[in-house]
């Protein structure tokens, strides 16, 4: 097989790559699935979907023990080899994480490209990125997976297909040269990174001076994080039954049922055996969820592997330093309860009240809206938890602070007086506090709470 032929990749009529869709999950040992086999296959059909593949076989193998050589046995080898060439596919995409000599001897074995589940996440990521510095992350992380890829066996580096392919094919005589090339290329990319992320913090601060509470979204890919985004703040994210349908933070403004503004923040999907190089690229884009008041912590309730899905977005959360530390301020939403029959329903609302009250899942639908208006207001109570509740009077002729009030805090009631004037008791962030009683006088803290 040559360079050429590895290349050329075979099309369907559409002039969408044939792609055959490989799980071969080992049964025993550390490595052993921890999840359904079937769920996880599906999950890494969507995932080749999500780069415009057109799939034409899925093959799931129960594996016994991982071969140095070609991670699976010969039979499965040559029977792979076989399905490739009947179904005339140009990739196969191996639900694993295979060595650069693996992938190498794979592609001989097959005459097609093969790719990982960690070059292919890259490659959903490469093409979904959309900001400066998402895009600067996911090259990043792209470089790095490449220069894992120089070894002295590998006779290409070409373009893989989709998002990125730095390099055209060097021979081995290259190798040197294209690590260099890499790693200087790393370090601009990691130079530039640190302006973005300047720049955001000053942003960030800018935000903090106002300051509204950050409410940040995350979960297990295709949870419906985006369309829940959308419910709340009327806004049009990109929205999918797509996996890695979001890439880059998106930030809105929404009011909560007391008239206070919070900024909610879509973040990334989640997902099993995220690359380790993306969790690292990606840790200053989830900065958003570690600083945040609240974190809604969204899950597909109506996914088969719903529970396998939570565990993987906790173990993430724990890799950030969140998990103890975010527990107290953690809503666990169950969303898409409109896809369930009446009978699952039920339960999970029974399940649902085994919760002691604080920890309680919200089940909404973000498709209809259900549950919303719930939701929404446990956000405020949890928020409520840390601020400071003060009792005020205002002048007839002070309609700018009232304005001001209405902006920059939760007017929880207001009565008018007789002169004109009103009494309110607002709830503010403990940092807002003294500017409040400074601006309106002796203001008397009323109960604290929400």
């Amino acid at each position: 097989m040559n360079e050429e032929q590895t290349g050329n990749e075979r099309a369907s009529g559409h002039g969408q790559t044939r792609a055959i869709v490989v799980g071969p999950y080992p049964t025993r040992g550390p490595a052993a699935l921890s999840r359904d086999a079937q769920a996880r296959l599906s999950e890494a059909v969507g995932l080749a979907q999500a780069i415009d593949l057109d799939i034409v076989g899925e093959i799931p193998i129960a594996l016994s023990e991982v071969r140095p050589a070609t991670y699976l046995g010969k039979g499965k080898v040559e029977e792979i080899a076989e399905a490739v060439k009947e179904k005339e596919a140009g990739l196969v995409s191996m639900d694993c994480q295979l060595s650069p000599v693996q992938q190498r001897n794979l592609e001989k074995a097959w005459d097609a490209k093969v790719i990982d589940r960690t070059g292919l996440i890259l490659e959903i990521f490469g093409q979904r990125a959309r900001t400066k510095e998402g895009s600067l992350q996911v090259e990043l992380a792209h470089l790095a997976y490449q220069k894992s890829r120089l070894v002295r066996s590998w006779t290409h580096l070409e373009r893989q297909r989709g998002g990125f392919g730095f390099l055209g094919g060097p021979g081995e005589t290259q190798i040197e040269t294209d690590r260099r090339l890499i790693e200087e290329r790393m370090r601009r990319i990691e130079h530039d990174l640190d302006k973005v992320k300047r720049t955001r913090g000053l942003h960030r601060k800018t935000r903090r001076d106002v300051p509204y509470p950050v409410v940040a979204l995350v979960g297990y890919t295709n949870a419906g994080k985006s369309t829940l985004f959308n419910r709340l703040t009327k806004a049009e994210v990109l929205a999918q039954d797509m996996l890695f349908a979001t890439l880059d933070p998106t930030l809105r403004q929404i009011r909560l049922p007391h008239g206070a503004r919070v900024l909610l923040s879509d973040t990334v999907g989640f997902i099993s055996d995220l690359p380790t190089m993306l969790v690292t690229a990606f840790r200053a884009t989830l900065e958003e969820v570690t600083l945040a008041d609240v974190i809604l912590h969204v899950r597909d309730v109506s996914h088969e592997d719903s529970e396998a899905q939570a565990r993987d977005v906790e173990a993430i959360l724990e890799e950030l330093g969140l998990k103890g530390e975010a527990e107290g301020r953690i809503i666990e939403v169950w969303n898409k309860i409109d896809a369930l029959d009446q009978e699952r329903c039920e339960a999970l609302k029974l399940a649902a009240r085994g919760y002691e009250p604080g920890r309680r899942p919200a089940m909404v639908s973000a498709l209809t809206g259900e549950g919303l208006d719930m939701l929404l207001a446990r956000i405020e109570n949890l928020l409520a938890e840390s601020r400071m509740t003060l009792a005020l009077e205002l002048a007839p002729e002070d309609g700018q602070g009232l304005a001001w009030l209405h902006a920059h805090a939760e007017v929880l009631s207001r009565e008018t007086r007789e002169d004109g004037g009103s009494r309110l008791v607002v709830r503010v962030a403990p940092e807002r506090a003294e500017e409040v009683r400074r601006r309106y006088g002796a203001a008397a803290p009323a109960e604290r709470g929400g």
